[in-house]
This record gives C-alpha cells, structure tokens and sequence, in this order.
C-alpha cells in the first residue's frame, strides 16, 4: 500500500475528505518527528512504542579485504509493535 492508497482508505473510514487526511497524517508524522530528534519515545497504545536509542561504537570487518573499520556510535530510531500486533502477524493475519 502507498501513500495515496492509505490516505484515501483512512479518510474513507474517518469520513473525511483525501487533502484533510494528508494534512492530519502530515501534521501528526512531523511532530513525531520532532520528538524523535529531542530523543523522546512515543507510544501508540494498541499499536507499539518508537524509541531513540543510542547504538555503541564497534568494530566490522570488510569482507572483501578483511580491513577493520570503526563505526562511530549513533542514534537509532526503533520500533516495539504490541504483543497483539506482534502475534497476529506471527499468525500471518487476522483473527
């Protein structure tokens, strides 16, 4: 499903028109966004928990040359689906 396909079904069933939908789904996308960068997590309850998190430097090697290189610690946005969601897709659909 594309962007177009999912803003046209959600407005369907909220009853709203297509370019209202985007501006919500816009407008709700960005603040994430800008939590994600203060370093807070949001939680979707029914649905799951993004968070921030920081990933520790370490050390890989290239398989083609076998040279070690050091990749620098970063922050890494991750994502926890409830143990609903979790388990119906482990069914592989809907109960």
């Amino acid at each position: 499903m594309n962007n177009k396909m999912f803003v046209a079904e959600l407005a369907k069933r909220m009853g709203y028109k297509n370019n209202n939908t985007q501006r919500l789904i816009s407008i709700m996308l960005g603040e994430a966004g800008d939590r994600f960068i203060d370093g807070d997590s949001l939680q979707i309850s029914s649905f799951g928990t993004f968070e921030v998190r920081k990933k520790l430097e370490r050390v890989i090697v290239n398989p083609t040359t076998g040279q070690q290189m050091l990749v620098p610690p970063k922050m890494a946005l991750t994502f926890r689906p409830n143990t609903t969601w979790k388990d119906k897709v482990k069914k592989g659909g809907r109960e």
